[in-house]
């Protein structure tokens, strides 16, 4: 292939870092073989949850406690760079240098530290509110991680013959107010991808801020910019896992088969539904440039993985990923007034978008309106205490949901929704509620909580292992 790929390597695969050089990033490579590439890494995993919050529970690190001034982000703070450490030493079988690894992060740590002492400081004059600086401490403190990682992660490779070369796009102690584009070129200026190896920080620093706008996917929207600024012929994001037509550890691994191709309009689908196959609005401008992107599975090299392109279209109708996720609330308003009377849907959503609670699907009849939206939206209870305010006769109920999600991009299977009600009836599972477009490409079943992975279970047979058997049959 004529040109260069962009490739990420996801926190979980980093942490096994000797077993990606050896099947990603080194492999049977030799010589030139081993370059026209570039390498976006996420930190290593848990430190990222460490320096923030945890992502699944929400429960506090470096910055949550900081910014509730708590003084034992002091001692999150300590554990972190203790675990960072202990990563060091894991790698120091595959050629890192403990030594100069362990001064290079505590020093980077040490003058965080101090920062977060004088930001304390300046904040007990008065004149400083959090809201002033308490988003550049979220950036700043994310961005070690990925500075941890791409650092080591550069001496190891050039331990072990590989001209690799350190792209730190994290703006440490830079005065410079540059846009997200004029920060990734200044630190590709120079790089020759024909006879050097970057490895370059999944966090870049810019002046508005890339946490601000994508949050905890600002690697994927690194990887997607680098991707689209240096001209790619593909990217390819290496994780733990094949994307697969369901979860294998809940399907059993026996049962599921790697999606071989799909598009942009699926992988948004799978993003809304929690997938992480690629940020969405990482995908936006690959896609209208035409680079493809390729998911493929870190420890399994040979296999070609996923491509996402984005004109695919399956010849035949198919199945393409029975997925979904089990922590909505449905906010139910039913209202006698609804009726006949234009505009109340758009008056209902701006209370979503004023409290930046996004929903994943909808369901309206004549006089009620349901918005299934995560659990764990931020200003929720404030939306549905000001939706109450402004709808008084309405009566607002919220339930706990979860939903399963059947997706292709040719689904136009005869009967479809007839067998999916059916196996679901046969296996005793209540569906509140359907959601389909005309154009589809997915189906969104709205169970109970406890139904979630049965649920899954029951469509991927129908849909997917009752095709498989009827494909072998066949030939």
């Amino acid at each position: 292939m004529a040109g260069h790929t962009v490739e990420k390597i996801g926190g979980t695969s980093m942490s096994r870092f000797g077993e990606v050089m050896k099947n990603v990033i080194i492999g049977d490579r030799k010589g030139d073989e081993l370059y026209q590439r570039i390498f976006v890494v996420s930190a290593y995993s848990g430190i990222t949850n460490g320096l923030l919050e945890n992502k699944k529970t929400g429960a506090p690190g470096v910055y949550g406690f900081f910014a509730k001034d708590d003084p034992s982000w002091r001692a999150a703070l300590d554990r972190v760079l203790s675990d960072m450490i202990e990563y060091n030493h894991s790698f120091e079988n595959i050629g890192l240098d403990v030594k100069d690894a362990d001064a290079f992060i505590t020093n980077r740590v040490d003058e965080i530290r101090v920062c977060l002492e004088n930001l304390l400081s300046l904040h007990t004059f008065g004149h400083f509110r959090p809201a002033d600086y308490l988003p550049a401490t979220r950036e700043f403190l994310a961005a070690v991680g990925e500075v941890h990682s791409a650092y080591n992660s550069t001496k190891i490779l050039q331990a072990n013959g590989v001209n690799a070369r350190f792209v730190d796009l994290s703006g440490w102690k830079s005065t410079k107010s540059v846009t997200l584009e004029e920060a990734i070129l200044d630190g590709f200026v120079g790089v020759d991808y024909a006879s050097e190896l970057p490895i370059v920080t999944g966090y870049v620093k810019f002046d508005s801020g890339i946490m601000r706008g994508f949050d905890r996917g600002y690697s994927e929207i690194t990887f997607s910019k680098i991707a689209v600024l240096t001209e790619a012929v593909e990217g390819i994001i290496h994780k733990e896992f094949h994307l697969s037509t369901g979860d294998p550890k809940l399907m059993g691994v026996e049962n599921v088969e790697v999606i071989g191709n799909t598009n942009f309009d699926i992988a948004d689908q799978l993003s809304d539904m929690g997938m992480e196959a690629i940020h969405s609005k990482a995908a936006k401008e690959m896609e209208s440039k035409d680079i493809p992107i390729r998911v493929k599975n870190a420890f399994d090299p040979e296999h070609p993985g996923t491509l996402i392109s984005r004109d695919f279209v399956s010849p035949t109708p198919r199945v393409e990923m029975i997925c979904g996720r089990n922590d909505l609330i449905g906010i139910e308003v039913h209202d006698p007034d609804m009726v006949g009377e234009p505009g109340y849907d758009y008056r209902l959503t701006r209370h979503l978008a004023e409290y930046h609670v996004n929903y994943i699907a909808k369901t309206t009849n004549a006089n009620t309106i349901t918005h299934f939206v995560p659990e764990k939206s931020k200003m929720l209870d404030e939306c549905v205490e000001s939706i109450q305010k402004e709808f008084p006769t309405a009566d607002i109920r919220l339930v706990k949901l979860g939903i399963v999600s059947v997706i292709g991009s040719n689904m136009r299977i005869p009967g479809f929704l007839s067998r999916a009600a059916s196996a679901l009836y046969d296996a005793g599972i209540n569906v509140h509620a359907l959601d389909q477009t005309l154009r589809q490409v997915n189906i969104q079943f709205v169970v109970e909580r406890q139904d979630f992975e049965e649920a899954q279970i029951v469509l991927h047979r129908e849909f997917v292992e009752k095709n498989h058997h009827k494909t072998q049959e066949n030939r």
